[in-house]
């Protein structure tokens, strides 16, 4: 028998950010522009439509539940998401209503890098210029990530050290991570988006290239999702 690892690059939504929210929102119709904008936080919620419709129809009994951001589990744990979900989060409504059909939710990051890694966000959001932002980046690593790289580690490693034989877990997690690559061989991954697909189109959102693709994209994110993407 093998481990089972259901993936789900997800794309935060503005419920997501908290009181980065605004912030984030200003700077993407800087960004995008403001009609492009719109065009996107429509096809976020029609994404989370179809990835809801997928986990109604899922047996949750027993299913470990993996979340970006989260860094509690048992009660704790549970009313975190109890308020995400309260505040009209539907990466949150979704797990709660998993933890409600026999779902547990798993302590998945470290509370230290993901306080380094908002900090790091806000910061960003802040710099008034792209020549800001970029000198920012390049001090982080020449364009890198390494704290990303940091999260990313431990989140597999707590995936690898808590989800067992014969047993299913799900993962929600930013389209820009890379757990995948340090997950061990035994875990089988069933992409429900194709990570790489998700990038592109956050990709196409930014730099506004090629319009086909970017419509292609956006009608691949809204449609129901099942295993292997």
């Amino acid at each position: 028998m093998t481990r089972t690892l259901l993936y789900v690059p997800i794309i935060h939504g503005d419920k997501d950010l908290g009181r980065i929210g605004a912030v984030v929102e200003k700077r993407s119709v800087e960004i995008c522009g403001k009609e492009h904008w719109e065009i996107h936080k429509r096809v976020v919620t029609r994404f989370w439509e179809a990835i809801e419709d997928y986990f109604k129809k899922l047996n949750a009994a027993g299913l470990k539940i993996y979340q970006d951001g989260l860094v509690a589990e048992g009660e704790l744990g549970r009313k975190i998401i109890e308020q995400g979900a309260a505040q009209g989060s539907s990466n949150y409504q979704i797990v709660l209503d998993l933890i409600k059909r026999g779902g547990k939710i798993q302590e998945t990051e470290d509370v230290a890098l993901l306080r380094a890694e908002y900090e790091r966000i806000l910061k960003l959001t802040q710099m008034r210029s792209p020549w800001e932002r970029a000198t920012a980046q390049i001090a982080d690593g020449f364009g890198g990530d390494p704290l990303l790289k940091k999260r990313d580690r431990f989140i597999a490693s707590t995936i690898n050290k808590t989800l067992v034989t014969g047993e299913t877990g799900v993962l929600f997690v930013g389209a820009f991570h890379d757990v995948l690559s340090h997950l061990p061989d035994d875990i089988a991954v069933e992409e429900l988006k194709i990570r790489e697909k998700v990038k592109d189109y956050f990709k196409l959102l930014v730099s506004g290239g090629d319009k086909e693709k970017f419509d292609r994209l956006a009608r691949y994110l809204v449609q129901r999702p099942k295993a292997g993407g």
